[in-house]
């Protein structure tokens, strides 16, 4: 127990202490001032610039720069399509797999380009390498970096006063991507190559067991096809870019992915490395600290909320694996605890706290099998989706999801005390409150109404490899998934249909880019308000009071808006287990 405690506050701890200094650093980044690599990366920035046509001194409106969003988005959907259809008649090819279907190429779209990485495939079976890197990895890095960008045109409409422009979105993406993506990706991809990630063009090897393999049917297997492929360059930027998706079908549990506990650390530090630095670097780009820490404690106190949560239940295991005490599953001499689904080289600690980060983050790779764990367990990642990712949550979409909240929060206590509710000097106004509803409120209504037709259609009960309560939370976790815009699954649902594809993948589009056009709209308008003083009656933003009210209004919204749907799934099956 004292040891995973110790594991626990390690992985905390590394991320707190990388976070404050790269948050410093990409708020310099994204004001254009200078840092220590501004010497090499802004060449390679101005270049972008001049051969694409871009005047980095150009200012947008809300309504220009969510258009630049729109178009650039649509162009990445129809580009990784084409790529899926016709990847049959593409080089870098060398297992001659054929072109997916359309209504499969449109989930994988639509997932890679709302920064979701949902994937109905195994990738080494079904992309070819072409697919992999021009699509999939490219998709990893614009995506993230529109996010990013979408993060500080609204920072710019609480900074700024009676102005029309929140900055210029190609300005924003180039420089996330140059300064910030593309450094972090290069370090990590040396780091975790450096454990034995594969890296290469190498067609797939075939190689002798070491112990044949007799079937069912009496057939006797000697070999095995070991899968190769540029892994460690997609793997840093689907981690750091809260991506998820993975290169192989069993993701950060594959050794090929995730070979040695160092890697296993760096690439789950990564998931929540550059959301949880953007807290800072909010603070530092309206200068208040302050507020900054704030929006990270009450982020960082769900997050253990939810570890805890996860940790307690995953070591306990259930009365069903402990054989009602007939079984050893204390931690004594083995693994211990609930270690299906888990890789043993891992165990709870690092299983648990995968689980926790990639699904707070709208990451979704994973390095142990969601659908193998307890009731309780299995419900707390879903919940973590379900609150609309925004404990860390997604590059840039996290914090600004976050703060659509905090928007929710100051006008409710301005409610309570009579008076024109204030965030960080503008008035918030019903303008404002009805687009940080529709942020908040998008996730809950395409999950619920998804799910809810989902349950409806017969065919979809045949991709549930369970039935009851369980089978309903395979379901329901697809759907939370998709409209958390994670990607990560209960690998039991089948979900490779056509009409699961479509209806995940509208899902997937849906929950980014209307949650995206309401935060340019609030950007949009706080932009062209003057500062108001503060006063007596103000309400202080930084505060313990502010940072509980925030986390009670993101559990309200949030966890009440599920709870019939989880009472469904994991809640009875966890009454089912003790019973």
């Amino acid at each position: 127990m004292i040891s995973s405690i110790i594991q626990y506050s390690l992985y905390l701890g590394i991320l707190v202490v990388l976070a404050i200094p790269l948050g410093n650093y990409i708020g310099k980044v994204m004001n254009g001032e200078k840092t220590f690599l501004s010497r090499i990366l802004n060449p390679i920035e101005n270049f972008i610039y001049k051969i694409v046509g871009i005047d980095k001194n150009e200012e947008m409106d809300w309504k220009k720069y969510a258009k630049s969003v729109l178009i650039f988005s649509l162009l990445g959907f129809v580009i990784l399509f084409l790529l899926q259809v016709l990847q049959g008649v593409l080089p870098l090819n060398p297992e001659k797999i054929k072109g997916l279907s359309f209504d499969l190429s449109f989930n994988t779209a639509s997932s890679f380009v709302s920064n979701t990485n949902w994937q109905a495939y195994s990738g080494e079976s079904q992309l070819s390498y072409l697919t992999q890197t021009l699509g999939l990895t490219v998709q990893n890095f614009v995506s993230a970096a529109t996010g990013i960008a979408v993060l500080f045109a609204l920072i710019r409409g609480f900074t700024r006063v009676k102005e029309k422009t929140i900055g210029n979105f190609w300005v924003d993406t180039t420089r996330s991507i140059v300064h910030v993506l593309m450094p972090l990706s290069i370090v990590v991809s040396l780091l975790i190559a450096s454990q034995g990630v594969v890296q290469n063009f190498s067609a797939y090897k075939e190689v002798d067991l070491l112990q044949p393999i007799t079937l069912e049917d009496g057939t006797i297997v000697t070999k095995q096809v070991v899968p190769q492929g540029p892994a460690a360059s997609q793997i840093a930027i689907k981690q750091l870019g809260t991506n998820g998706g993975g290169f192989f079908g069993v993701n950060s549990a594959h050794p090929f992915e995730n070979p040695t506990p160092f890697s296993n650390v760096v690439e789950m530090i990564s998931i929540l490395l550059i959301p949880a630095a953007l807290c800072f670097t909010f603070g530092r780009n309206i200068k208040d600290k302050r507020q900054g820490r704030a929006i990270f404690i009450a982020m960082f106190i769900m997050l253990i909320m939810a570890l805890a949560v996860i940790a307690v239940n995953e070591a306990k295991a259930t009365p069903q694996l402990a054989q009602n005490g007939t079984v050893n599953i204390s931690s004594i001499n083995q693994a211990g605890g609930n270690m299906e689904g888990k890789e043993a080289r891992f165990g709870i600690a690092s299983s648990s706290t995968w689980a926790a980060f990639t699904t707070a983050a709208s990451n979704g790779s994973v390095n142990s099998m969601h659908d193998s764990y307890t009731p309780l367990g299995g419900m707390v990642t879903m919940l973590l989706m379900q609150l609309g990712e925004v404990i860390f949550g997604g590059v840039g979409c996290g914090l600004y999801g976050m703060l659509a909240f905090a928007i929710i929060a100051v006008f409710i206590a301005g409610l309570m005390v009579g008076r024109t509710p204030e965030y960080l000097g503008k008035k918030i106004e019903p303008y404002e409150m009805k687009m940080a509803m529709l942020v908040c409120l998008a996730t809950p209504i395409a999950t619920l109404i998804g799910s809810g037709i989902a349950s409806l259609v017969p065919s979809v009960a045949n991709s549930l490899t369970n039935t009851g309560a369980h089978g309903f939370s395979e379901l329901l976790y697809a759907y939370s998934s998709a409209g958390g815009n994670n990607g990560s699954a209960f690998a039991g649902f089948q979900a490779n249909t056509v009409f699961i594809n479509i209806s995940l993948g509208l899902i997937m589009l849906f929950v980014r880019f209307v949650p995206m056009l309401g935060t340019l709209a609030i950007a949009g308008s706080l932009v062209r308000k003057k500062k108001v003083a503060v006063g007596v009656g103000t309400l202080p933003t930084h505060n313990t009071l502010f940072i509980g009210l925030l986390i009670f209004i993101v559990l309200l919204v949030g966890a009440l808006s599920f709870f019939p749907a989880l009472a469904l799934g994991p809640i009875a099956e966890f009454f089912q287990s003790i019973g």
